[in-house]
């Protein structure tokens, strides 16, 4: 009886379907311009990042290569 009951109240839909026109759903164009400028600001983080991590990195080679230089090491070591 119970499982019956369930069934039936299943199969009926508490909110009737609305049909929907897909092209107004979509996001179009300002959905694809907002996507694109993210994914472009996106990109130019990264090469910006890239660019700073490269500058850092070669800065700390240079000092270690002029401290070894200046503080050549010696024979006995």
């Amino acid at each position: 009886m119970m499982m019956t009951l369930l069934f039936a109240l299943e199969e009926t839909p508490l909110i009737p379907a609305i049909e929907v026109d897909p092209n107004s759903v979509t996001p179009g164009v300002v959905g694809f311009l907002a996507t694109l400028f993210v994914a472009m600001g996106v990109v130019v983080i990264i090469v910006d990042m890239t660019r700073r991590v490269r500058r850092v990195r070669y800065r700390t080679e240079i000092v270690e290569r002029l401290d070894r230089e200046a503080n050549p090491p010696s024979a006995g070591s």
